[in-house]
């Protein structure tokens, strides 16, 4: 049975949605009326005093729907019970999408991240990509971290100003994207600096301590590596984020 038009919008709608919480961050993306808000949730044992109730009385003048829940309710939501606070809230993101969307860009300079876990890596990754020459971030859910306040905070303001194309596995992912893929490693024999980029690629970035897995390997046409002085064997991994995203093309 072919799933209804409807559904298939709403589904869509789902997917770009992502949940922050913690109070402060909480605040700062209802002071930004930039940012879509779907949904802000509160958990009913908080008190409506200092920083509670400033944020309820920003979820009114922006006329957010607000829904109170029992606090495990609420962690349950937040996926973070220790942190959350009390208050989470649901960010209808214009730029977090499906990376079935790349398909339908006819010129792209990507990086991919494969096993990427550490969050302040991942928000100084994003804060690089925003400001240089890159046109999204292709971001597995598996094995990855998740955009998080701690993600938030480490991107400086810029998370919502570049794409992020979430994928369930990167290596399925890469092999259905037509481009040039490029491995970025300290082994390789090709400096990136002598590289001739095409008009579609995507550098491939990996873990902070076992690099690339072996399965977005064999989806790479060419490894590259970044040459490094003085004995110093490799970059960290927001760091090789930052020349790419400024290298010339």
């Amino acid at each position: 049975m072919k799933d209804s038009k409807e559904y298939l919008e709403k589904k869509a709608k789902f997917e770009r949605v992502i949940t922050l919480y913690g109070r402060q961050t909480v605040k700062e993306i209802l002071q930004d009326h930039s940012i879509p808000v779907e949904k802000l949730h509160l958990a009913k044992s908080n008190k409506p005093d200092g920083s509670i109730k400033k944020i309820m009385l920003l979820a009114k003048e922006r006329g957010i729907e607000t829904i109170y829940h029992e606090k495990a309710a609420l962690s349950r939501i937040s996926k973070n019970a220790k942190q959350d606070q009390g208050v989470a809230i649901d960010i209808l993101s214009p730029t977090y999408q499906n990376a079935k969307e790349i398909a339908k860009l006819k010129d792209f300079r990507l990086i991919a991240l494969d096993g990427i876990q550490n969050p302040q890596n991942l928000g100084m990754i994003i804060r690089s990509c925003a400001a240089g020459n890159v046109d999204g971030i292709i971001l597995p859910k598996r094995n990855s971290a998740k955009i998080s306040p701690l993600v938030a905070k480490a991107s400086a303001g810029t998370l919502f100003k570049i794409p992020i194309y979430f994928c369930d596995a990167l290596a399925p992912t890469l092999k259905e994207i037509e481009a040039d893929k490029y491995l970025l490693s300290s082994h390789a024999k090709e400096s990136i600096y002598d590289l001739k980029e095409k008009s579609r690629s995507i550098f491939v970035l990996g873990n902070e301590s076992e690099g690339v897995s072996k399965e977005v390997a064999k989806e790479c046409n060419k490894a590259l590596a970044i040459p490094l002085n003085r004995g110093v064997e490799s970059l960290n991994v927001a760091v090789t984020a930052a020349l790419i995203a400024f290298m010339r093309t």
